[in-house]
């Protein structure tokens, strides 16, 4: 299977994998949502940015992922899809997902919160997070949610906990099996110095892992998670085959057949560059049966913690363009979505491009000449920009600026620049009679809750505070 090494997409995959066509039918589904929004009012002069989240795709691709996995595990293994929540962290998201059959993945009480509030059951969820208090590590416990141990230190307060109170969530340790990075640093979890999980080559690590589960029979699960965008299949396979070569060592040593589980993670790559999904699960499952067969054998249940891959191309950001300018002899289009939305891309555009499509005030597909320009967004600094240089439908005022592919880690993740505020995000199906039905998924953020979350409560909080003896 070939992947390209510097954006880990595999690039030589089976057409014929569910999933891994053109994504014409989800392109036309795009398209009549977002004619529909601006027909419907979503887009309109007071909500000039708005989130889309096509629900088709979303539970589309979740019996993609179900349907790999079980393809590939011996008949009655237990498997539990997580999504990390990280990804798209919506109540309706992970509520639409667990009908779906898919579980929560959390790393934060927030995250928590979100999956107990969408009726996520605690069977169903894995905490993992490397700052864990010892209030949530309670709470875990005390509710059955399965615990990941991401170091020594926290293994200690868990022994205490289970010591007065003893649990029946599942346990483990999350380890770094230190195999290496990908293209993009700050995704690769898997290096030699990644503040994940126990360093696994550091001197002693491994025999302190061995005996930690040979003093601890409530020890079942083992965990490594090796990174995410930017990770090449190869690297994701090996990982795993490093953890499952980890557990088979600790069951053998201390005797029995301890470890039940193992949780590899997730780190499915998206090829932000076109509308072909690939990899697809299918592709990375089966190289994961040919690289680590003894994983499917039936002798270990297993647990996944995808995010981006599930939720990443049924996203859409639609700004509307509120002028157009010209500078240095390039056209630009000044919209409403920047660095609000699009974090990353406009604060590092090489790792994190985005595909950004034009659309008429109609919300059509613009057509014509191609012209190269700049994509701008709200915020008052020169980098705000969603992209630079782009050949597009010269876009004009009133237009709409349309970012593709932004469902995980875009327009639920704001980052309030200017005090800009958060878009509506809305679901978007079929409904029934040739049109778009919406839900709304998320409110648009008032301009009151801005002045709210910005201390309006306490306007005179730091005017009254004065030395003694001044009045």
């Amino acid at each position: 299977m070939g992947a390209d090494s510097g954006t880990g997409i595999d690039t030589t995959g089976d057409a014929m994998d569910k999933g891994n066509g053109s994504g014409t039918e989800r392109a036309v589904r795009r398209d009549e949502a977002v004619r529909a929004a601006v027909e419907q009012g979503l887009l309109a002069a007071d909500s000039p940015v708005v989130g889309l989240l096509d629900v088709t795709g979303i539970r589309e691709s979740a019996a993609e992922l179900r349907e790999a996995f079980d393809a590939v595990v011996a008949p009655g293994t237990p498997v539990l899809h997580a999504f990390a929540v990280k990804a798209t962290p919506l109540v309706p998201v992970l509520r639409l997902l667990n009908e779906e059959g898919i579980g929560a993945e959390v790393a934060s009480p927030g995250e928590l919160a979100l999956a107990r509030a969408a009726g996520v059951p605690p069977a169903l969820t894995v905490l993992d997070s490397p700052a864990k208090t010892p209030a949530e590590l309670r709470e875990a416990l005390a509710l059955g949610i399965a615990v990941n141990a991401d170091n020594p230190q926290e293994l200690d307060r868990i022994d205490a906990l289970m010591r007065s109170a003893p649990s029946r969530s599942p346990l483990g340790v999350r380890v770094n099996p230190q195999v290496g990075g990908g293209s993009i640093e700050a995704t690769s979890t898997a290096t030699a110095t990644s503040k994940f999980g126990v360093a696994l080559r550091d001197e002693g690590a491994r025999e302190w892992v061995v005996r930690a589960y040979a003093e601890r029979p409530w020890l079942t699960r083992l965990h490594a998670h090796t990174g995410s965008q930017g990770i090449p299949l190869s690297l994701l396979a090996r990982g795993v085959a490093e953890i499952h070569a980890l557990a088979e060592e600790i069951n053998r040593r201390v005797g029995r057949q301890q470890i039940d589980t193992i949780d590899i993670g997730g780190g499915l790559p998206v090829d932000f560059g076109s509308d072909m999904t690939r990899p697809t699960y299918a592709q990375y499952a089966r190289l994961l049966q040919e690289t680590v067969p003894g994983l499917f054998g039936g002798r270990y249940g297993l647990i996944t913690e995808f995010g981006r891959s599930l939720l990443a191309r049924h996203g859409t950001v639609v700004a509307r363009v509120e002028y157009t300018k010209s500078a240095g002899g390039r056209p630009v289009a000044v919209t409403h979505a920047g660095v609000q939305v699009a974090t990353r891309t406009v604060y590092v555009p090489e790792a994190w491009p985005l595909r950004i499509a034009a659309y008429d005030a109609k919300g059509r597909p613009k057509t014509g000449p191609e012209v190269i320009q700049d994509i701008a967004g709200p915020a008052c600094f020169a980098g705000d920009l969603l992209a630079s240089g782009r050949a597009l439908p010269l876009l004009e005022q009133g237009d709409h600026a349309v970012a593709l592919d932004t469902g995980a880690y875009y327009f639920a993740h704001h980052y309030a620049y200017n005090s800009l505020a958060r878009p509506g995000i809305y679901g978007f199906a079929p409904n029934g009679e040739g049109g778009v039905a919406f839900a709304t998924v998320r409110e648009p953020q008032s301009v009151e809750e801005i002045v709210a979350e910005s201390g309006g409560a306490h306007t005179d909080a730091l005017t009254t505070l004065r030395p003694p003896g001044r009045g």
